[in-house]
């Protein structure tokens, strides 16, 4: 029984000395028997192969072949992945490991601007995805915002149950809310995952209406509308001094799409983890217009 406590306590001597970076005395396990040396190498392997760099060599093992694939591939493509990012996407999304933007979406490297967090939440208050909001749309210039959820989202899940999940209790509240809001429609839905796709849809549309209130938004968005009904406006001008009705009519109909090219669009989407689809969501926009005398924080 000695030998067995000796042991343990050479096993946590040794993990204390490989997290110091201390060696024992080679002479000291010398002096054990020989099962007590073999259980100790058993057990030190063991933990070796846990905190060891094995799985990490693994990953930079795939990160090699990905870079000779890629360069044999396409010769330039590092040289000008390192001139700089210039993407038209800006993406939020869960942080859930199925998801992987350039994938699902179908776009490489240096294409899409990503922020993941549990939820794919947009809060007015979150520090880091408004900084992430700003960055992207005020000096990347992207011109689409996704979020996108997903089917089967634990955090979704969680907000609809009795449960206390400490701090993350805080982050889910605000899927909580977006129940709330939406109570009556989704209370008489009785089968639960058609309850729960359903509040998928509405968190996701709720945080593209957050991103329509922001103020970075909403400052883009009026300045290239400005500059686009200033250029549609001396078009029909010039139309007019022309006498060209054609023209005319071009510009009419240019001014009724105006809205479509009135940059950051914001889109929502969903994700299907079962079948690998992804669908946009219908959004209106005008249920913020008509609240712009709480929202809005520029005249019209």
């Amino acid at each position: 029984m000695m030998h067995w406590i000796l042991t343990f306590t050479w096993c946590i001597l040794h993990l204390v000395a490989q997290s110091s970076s201390i060696l024992i005395d080679k002479s000291i396990v010398d002096k054990w028997s020989k099962h007590d040396q073999q259980l100790f190498k058993s057990f030190t392997n063991k933990t070796t192969d846990l905190n060891g760099d094995e799985h990490i060599n693994v990953l930079l093992e795939n990160n090699r072949n990905w870079v000779r694939a890629k360069s044999e591939e396409e010769p330039d493509f590092f040289e000008k992945l390192g001139k700089g990012q210039a993407p038209k996407f800006l993406y939020f999304g869960c942080s859930d490991s199925r998801l992987p933007p350039t994938q699902i979406l179908g776009l490489g490297a240096g294409e899409i601007f990503v922020h993941r967090n549990v939820g794919n939440l947009v809060p007015g208050n979150d520090l880091n995805a408004l900084s992430v909001l700003e960055y992207a749309v005020a000096h990347l210039g992207v011109t689409d915002i996704l979020v996108t959820g997903h089917y089967d989202c634990g955090a979704v899940r969680a907000s609809t149950k009795r449960q206390d999940l400490g701090l993350l209790d805080n982050w889910l509240r605000m899927i909580r809310d977006v129940y709330r809001i939406h109570k009556e429609h989704l209370d008489q839905i009785e089968d639960e995952e058609a309850r729960h796709f359903q509040l998928v849809e509405l968190n996701v549309i709720e945080q593209c209406l957050n991103l329509h209130k922001t103020g970075v938004v909403q400052r883009k968005r009026m300045d290239v509308k400005e500059k686009l009904i200033k250029e549609l406006y001396e078009g029909v001008e010039n139309a007019a001094d022309s006498g060209t009705i054609l023209s005319q009519l071009l510009s009419m109909m240019q001014l009724a799409r105006l809205e479509e090219e009135v940059i950051p669009r914001i889109h929502g989407l969903v994700f299907n983890p079962s079948d690998g689809s992804v669908k946009k969501l219908p959004i209106n926009f005008n249920l913020n217009k008509k609240l712009d005398h709480i929202y809005g924080l520029y005249e019209r």
